[in-house]
């Protein structure tokens, strides 16, 4: 109960700073379940983002939902998803009641400015330390740019994306010719 408890106190500490959504909760994401805890790996948290932006639903919430089922089965991502969407509804809850009241308050809207700013950069972050763990040679290059263009500019789904990237990347995988390594049979030959 111990595990289950730490998952939802972790998830819900991220999702109470949820403003941007959930972009801008992958490097706080990152940071607790990588770093801090070692729940998952880079690789395995970039792999969750990619299926939690290609599932129904907020990807910060989908990838809790990953961790918490990686570590303790379905329980362990029920706990996760409530403690990512528990701070949420008490903010939101809060807000709606009094928001018509302080709306329109000079200071609200210079908060909110700089929180906008912040998620920028929260974003940004994410994208770089994804870009640094994904992209390792010009293959991926060239499917990080195909990608980009056709969702950017062709305005195709993203899932379509993912999913074509996904089967691109195997069919590059398969056909890779590794060469040799030292001291194998081929080497002595």
């Amino acid at each position: 109960m111990k595990d289950l408890w730490n998952l939802f106190i972790t998830f819900a500490r991220i999702g109470s700073l949820t403003f941007g959504g959930g972009y801008a909760m992958l490097p706080m994401i990152q940071e607790e379940v990588v770093k801090k805890h070692n729940w998952a790996t880079d690789e395995e948290v970039i792999d969750y983002y990619a299926i939690g932006q290609s599932t129904p639903g907020i990807i910060a919430i989908n990838t809790a939902t990953f961790v918490g089922y990686k570590l303790k089965g379905v329980v362990g991502g029920i706990f996760a998803t409530l403690g990512m969407v528990f701070p949420s509804i008490v903010i939101i809850t809060i807000i709606a009641i009094f928001f018509e009241q302080f709306q329109d308050l000079q200071i609200v809207q210079h908060a909110f400015g700089g929180i906008r700013v912040v998620v920028v950069a929260l974003m940004l972050n994410a994208i770089i330390n994804m870009w640094k763990k994904s992209v390792k040679d010009y293959i991926g290059i060239i499917i990080f740019s195909v990608a980009f263009i056709v969702v950017a500019f062709l305005k195709l789904s993203p899932v379509v994306v993912v999913i074509t990237s996904f089967i691109v990347g195997l069919i590059i995988q398969q056909n890779r010719i590794e060469p040799p390594q030292k001291g194998s049979k081929d080497d002595r030959k």
